[in-house]
């Protein structure tokens, strides 16, 4: 019985990923994918949760071998009142951290997700996404977008009851992976928000190699170069990406770097200014191209937990709103 019960889990993951990529394809346009486009899109393997540990009040921490990368990865997963297996469908959230270190639960440990989250009838999960994985599959590396898209969102609704209306939100490079992820895959986020997040990478290009090479990686095996791979660059552009946003619910904050009413006594200023003239690039062109979009653009405040988790209280009516939770 226990073999029947693993193959027939096994057959549902396949035909759940199989019917995504179908979904996505037609909602490209339905015509011939690129090459680029068609590796993509290809089912994966199906991935494994090979260990579950309680997490806190409502956690389960994952370790999930996953085909994509490779190696086993870790995920948080909160699962809400009334949560019992064989429930659902539920709405999902997901939860991007930033770099530069690999810590998923990052979001539940020092942004306040449980807490904040512990009313909402939905589901949220935190994956890891390597420490500048970029929420992208590299050219020469890590396939983190295949895992969380074709991996891990079927695995969610194999074991946990999850449902087809999912948010993604996520501070600095999870803002990134937030919105490309939601503009690449029409129809599988209903909402995106990103808070300080990395919205114009080819506006400021030098620093996300400087930021990759600085953590020990090739920055020429994410995207590689813009002149010799411009249109990989253009689709890890959330400002070129924003026209895609038609009709999806869309949250946008940022500070503009300098000590604000969440900053220490005696804190200095930050990077943050550099984030919001790419927020305001973004908003400009996801405005025009018909997304539901909200922005908080809410003057002095840096680079830091206490504005994500602020961000996140702020936005999350709009986000449950937008999936049905």
């Amino acid at each position: 019985m226990r073999s029947l019960r693993i193959a027939l889990i096994t057959v549902t993951a396949v035909l759940a990923v199989a019917a995504t990529v179908s979904v996505l394809r037609h909602e490209l346009g339905g015509g011939e994918p690129s090459a680029e486009m068609s590796e993509a899109m290809a089912v994966p393997a199906v991935p494994t949760v090979i260990d579950r540990l309680k997490a806190g009040e409502r956690g389960l921490d994952l370790a999930v071998h996953s085909p994509a990368l490779g190696r086993t990865a870790s995920v948080r997963v909160l699962l809400p009142a009334g949560w019992r297996p064989g429930s659902g469908p539920w709405p999902v959230l997901y939860l991007l951290h930033g770099c530069c270190r690999s810590d998923h639960a990052s979001w539940a440990e020092e942004g306040g997700a449980e807490r904040l989250t512990a009313g909402a009838p939905m589901i949220v999960v935190m994956p890891e996404g390597g420490r500048v994985g970029f929420y992208s599959d590299w050219l020469d590396g890590p396939a983190w977008e295949t895992f969380h898209v074709r991996e891990l969102i079927p695995l969610i609704e194999r074991e946990f009851g999850a449902g087809p209306r999912r948010a993604v939100a996520g501070f600095s490079m999870g803002g990134l992976g937030a919105i490309g992820y939601a503009a690449r895959h029409p129809g599988l986020f209903q909402a995106a928000a990103a808070y300080s997040g990395v919205l114009d990478t080819t506006g400021d290009r030098a620093a996300v190699r400087s930021l990759i090479s600085e953590n020990g990686e090739d920055p020429a095996g994410l995207w590689g170069g813009l002149s010799s791979h411009p249109r990989i660059w253009q689709e890890h552009n959330p400002a070129e990406l924003a026209v895609r946003l038609r009709g999806v619910t869309v949250y946008v904050s940022c500070g503009d770097g300098e000590p604000g009413p969440l900053d220490p006594p005696g804190a200095a200023a930050d990077y943050e200014g550099a984030m919001l003239a790419q927020a305001r690039t973004f908003a400009r062109r996801a405005r025009a191209g018909g997304a539901r979009l909200t922005t908080d653009f809410y003057g002095p405040g840096t680079h830091t937990w206490p504005y994500w988790e602020r961000a996140l209280g702020r936005s999350l009516p709009l986000l449950r709103a937008a999936v049905g939770a």
